[in-house]
Order: C-alpha cells, then sequence, then structure tokens
C-alpha cells in the first residue's frame, strides 16, 4: 500500500499523545496506592465514558469492533498492566516495556492486515531494539536497587500488555476499513463502556474487601490525589489519548503509527525521576538516545532513501576508443 505523510497536525497530535501516556505510569501509581488492579481499571473507564457517552452518538460501525477494541484495549491492555504495576514493575521500566507492542503490532500488521515494513522502519524496529537491551541491562544485575523494585511475573504481566495493546492497534484499523464513516472519539467512548463490568465481576471475585466500596466511608478515604489521578487516566489518557491515537491509525498504517510509541519511555522516565525519585543511569540514557534515533530513522528515513533513489547520477566524460 501507498504510505502518506506525516502531516503537522499529525505530528502534533503523535507527540500530545506521547507526552499523555508518558505521564500516565505515574498517575497509575498513585492510583494504585488506593485500588486493586480490576477496581483502578473500572474506576478508569467510567471516567472515561462520563459524561460523554450522554452526548456522543454511538458509532456507526458493526458492534463486533467496539466490542474488540474493549477488550483488547480495556479489559487485556490494562488489566495486565495494572496487574504488572502491583505485583513488581516500576512506572519508569513499564513505559520502555510497554513499546515491545511495536514488535507485536509489526508482526500481527503482517500476517493480519498484509501490511510489509520499510527500510526505514526496519531501521527504526532495529534502533528500538537495541535500545529496550539497553534499558533491560539496568535490571539484570541483582543487586541493583531498581533491579528489586521488579519481578519475573511484573514483567510477564507487563509484555501481555503490550502484546494486548498491538491488538487493538489491529482492531482499530480493521474496524477503520470496513467502515467509510469512523468516528474515532466515538468509538474510543463507546468501546470504554465494554471493561466496565468484567472488572467489576473480577474485583469481586479475587478482591479482598471488595465490598467495602458499598460504604460511603470507604470513598471519603481515597486521597484527592488518587481522585486526580483516575480523571487523568480516564479523560487525558484514554478519551483523549487514545482518540487522537485512533484517529492516527485512520490516516496511516498501523505499522507506522505504532513506532511513535517509542517516545512514551523517554517522557515516562523523565517523569519518573522528577515525580517518584527515580534516578537515570548511563544504561538508560544510552536507550533513551536509541529510541530517538529510532524515531528519526522512522520519520524521515524513507524521505531520505527516496531522495537517494532518485538522485541523477553525475555526467561522465565520454571517452572515444583509441583506433
Amino acid at each position: 500500500m501507498t504510505h502518506r505523510r506525516f502531516s503537522p497536525g499529525d505530528l502534533l497530535a503523535a507527540l500530545a499523545v506521547v507526552v499523555i501516556w508518558g505521564l500516565n505510569f505515574v498517575a497509575m501509581k498513585f492510583a494504585l496506592h488506593d485500588f486493586t488492579p480490576f477496581q483502578l481499571g473500572a474506576a478508569r473507564f467510567a471516567a472515561a465514558v462520563l459524561p460523554l457517552v450522554f452526548f456522543i452518538r454511538p458509532p456507526r460501525l458493526h458492534w463486533k469492533w467496539v466490542v474488540l477494541f474493549g477488550l483488547f484495549q480495556g479489559l487485556g491492555q490494562f488489566g495486565f498492566l495494572f496487574m504488572a504495576l502491583k505485583v513488581g514493575m516500576t512506572a519508569a521500566l513499564a513505559s520502555v516495556l510497554m513499546q515491545t507492542q511495536l514488535f507485536f503490532t509489526a508482526i500481527f500488521s503482517f500476517v493480519l492486515l498484509r501490511e510489509r515494513a520499510t527500510r526505514a522502519l526496519q531501521a527504526g524496529l532495529l534502533l528500538a531494539a537495541l535500545g529496550l537491551v539497553c534499558f533491560a541491562m539496568n535490571y539484570i544485575a541483582p543487586h541493583l536497587d531498581t533491579a528489586r523494585a521488579t519481578t519475573a511475573l511484573g514483567f510477564v504481566l507487563n509484555l501481555g500488555a503490550a502484546a494486548m495493546w498491538a491488538g487493538s492497534n489491529i482492531v482499530a484499523r480493521k474496524a477503520q476499513q470496513a467502515t467509510p464513516q469512523f468516528d474515532a472519539l466515538a468509538f474510543v467512548v463507546w468501546s470504554s463502556l465494554v471493561p466496565i463490568v468484567p472488572f467489576i465481576a473480577l474485583s469481586m471475585v479475587f478482591d479482598d474487601g471488595a465490598t467495602r466500596w458499598l460504604h460511603l466511608a470507604s470513598w471519603r478515604a481515597v486521597q484527592p490525589s488518587t481522585w486526580f489521578a483516575i480523571a487523568y487516566l480516564g479523560w487525558a489518557a484514554t478519551t483523549g489519548a487514545y482518540g487522537l491515537w485512533t484517529a492516527l491509525l485512520k490516516r496511516h498504517a498501523a505499522n507506522r503509527v505504532a513506532p511513535f510509541g517509542l517516545g512514551v519511555p523517554v517522557v515516562g522516565l523523565a517523569a519518573g525521576m522528577l515525580v517518584l525519585g527515580e534516578s537515570v543511569t548511563a544504561w538508560q540514557w544510552a536507550g533513551i538516545a536509541l529510541v530517538v534515533a529510532a524515531l528519526a530513522c522512522v520519520l524521515f528515513g524513507d524521505r531520505y532513501l527516496n531522495k537517494r533513489s532518485f538522485q541523477p547520477l553525475p555526467e561522465q566524460p565520454i571517452k572515444l576508443l583509441d583506433q
């Protein structure tokens, strides 16, 4: 398929998503002080749909796309991610590991959408992989404090969340292909209704003391920072950012949009350092440099390669054969 160039508006939207999602992980840590992962999932998506669901009409597409996106992006991605942050995962590392969605998206796009990676994207993937290796080096040595802050279960759950994110990318792409008048905001808002009841059901089954929320005193005991974090997670990180993200997927191939997520760990690490007091090591700085290089490669690599391909060869003087 022919790749469209990213307009200035598309680039601005992608940058906004990167910043919002980078701060997203710090907000999750605050919210998990008072809520379990399943309770936070229900609260996040309840905030995402209220009050917009009363003002935005349902999207004009088959209901299966709404349900699938809600299950992959809502119940799957954030169910796994919240559990990872709870059982043993730092906000900084979580923001990095979530970018493995790029590799899952590329694989899913090739298998399900027949989208092939350009040479620039392949180079960007390689740089990104090297960057993720650099980030992971901090957690190999068990004597480091940052390594002790994570667990193997948290690591696996985090990768599961990334795979679910990639699945939601594919669902959004398929939904817009099947719907000429695709409304990204309506799609995100109404799909956010899907995970609320499953999250509540999971909380009632697995959370100890889940019935305490039936008493008003439990709601009053929640810290103001937690309510602010839930509002941010619901309105900014879900409705706002996913609306922009899904709109980008409407105009561009999934494996072209996914690399922008590589900027999220840059913001996530900075937020972790400034808000949570996390330090940035030499390996992490190396990873940041490689992530920025990967983004530059994806954004400008094709244009550079196309110019090189069509650059005329210098004229050579005509030599007469000796008689």
